[in-house]
């Protein structure tokens, strides 16, 4: 690709090409594990005020590239975030999590669920992104990301966090057409989303899939994957260059469903050993993952062999380095550092020709 070498690794990586070591980033980079996180929230105790304020939101995004200079500087947002644009609103009670009231039981709410407008609903998205490429150049890639149909719809129909998700299921299983209406309306409005996140600067677009890893591999393709499929579809109409990643938390069962979704990287958890991820997913497939964020709490010698151990599995090719699930809060941030710095060293450490 002529000029790549300007592009940012992670980019050069997520688009296919052999680089000269891993990108590294992580999931939840921003947060609760940071001091200036800490200091910042006790400040702005809403969180829909600190995603939602392009200000704050930039500068959280920003918090942990001045600290460790990671390859990827993620939008500081939630999955829930285009909801209210769709006619669902939600609020972010700290300690509990999302909720939304009334959740979305009936037939006539579903119809109440309308197309996304993201520049009229999600103008501080806009103004995001937009700072995070000035202000990040082409020394990391920034990516955007968004919830998947299930989840979002999960959310939404609970009304908050579950154990069981016993009220999706019970829907799915005793009113599927409704439920495949209301997963049609979430995936297209998705795709709408993620389209306007690439064309105000994301680099690269992570769909999050997180509660999908609950279904049987057989609900999976009847509820999750054709909608998965349906946003990348649309999208990759408009934007077939973008990469895009899919994330399943539990997804141990599902990895090669995860593979047919159509996009361009399955990030794995640690549930999944590397080596056989790369086996189930075939070669051609893309890789993200997958060390047990709680390997931070473990000594640097630890974290280290973590590191290679997983860099080795994948032949240290077509693998973005990270966490199989967010980084966890009271994880020391002298470890992530280390886990930064570790990474940028781990072909001379391995000794893997580039």
């Amino acid at each position: 690709m002529a000029g790549s070498a300007q592009l940012p690794l992670l980019l050069r990586v997520a688009q296919g090409e052999d680089a000269e070591r891993p990108p590294v980033w992580m999931m939840r980079q921003a947060g609760r594990y940071m001091k200036v996180y800490r200091e910042l929230r006790e400040k702005y105790p809403s969180f829909r005020e600190r995603s939602e304020n392009p200000d704050l939101a930039i500068e959280i995004s920003l918090q942990p590239w001045r600290a460790f200079r990671p390859d990827g500087v993620i939008m500081f947002s939630d999955i829930l975030t285009p909801l209210p644009g769709m006619g669902i609103p939600f609020d972010i009670v700290e300690s509990k999590g999302p909720v939304i009231d009334p959740p979305i039981r009936t037939q006539a709410q579903i119809d109440q669920v309308h197309s996304l407008d993201p520049e009229a609903a999600l103008p501080f998205v806009k103004t995001t992104l937009q700072t995070l490429r000035q202000e990040v150049g082409n020394e990391a890639a920034v990516l955007g990301f968004v919830g998947s149909p299930w989840t979002l719809a999960a959310y939404a129909i609970e009304g908050k966090t579950s154990k069981n998700y016993a009220n999706i299921k019970q829907m799915a299983f005793s009113e599927p057409a409704m439920l495949h209406q209301f997963l049609s309306k979430i995936a297209d409005g998705i795709a709408t989303y993620v389209r306007f996140q690439i064309d105000c600067g994301a680099q690269i677009v992570q769909l999050f899939d997180s509660w999908a890893g609950n279904l049987s591999p057989q609900d999976y393709d009847t509820f999750a994957l054709p909608y998965q499929q349906q946003i990348i579809r649309q999208v990759k109409e408009t934007h077939p260059d973008t990469p895009l990643i899919l994330y399943i938390s539990g997804s141990a069962g599902i990895l090669e469903r995860m593979g047919q979704s159509g996009v361009d990287i399955v990030s794995v958890d640690w549930t999944v050993d590397m080596a056989d991820a790369r086996r189930r997913l075939g070669s051609e497939m893309k890789v993200q993952g997958n060390i047990d964020p709680g390997a931070l709490f473990g000594s640097k010698e630890f974290i280290r062999d973590r590191i290679l151990d997983t860099v080795r599995k994948t032949g240290g090719k077509g693998h973005i380095l990270n966490l199989g699930h967010g980084i966890l809060p009271g994880t020391p941030e002298e470890n992530a550092a280390y886990f930064f710095e570790t990474a940028k060293q781990v072909n001379q450490l391995l000794a893997i020709p580039a």
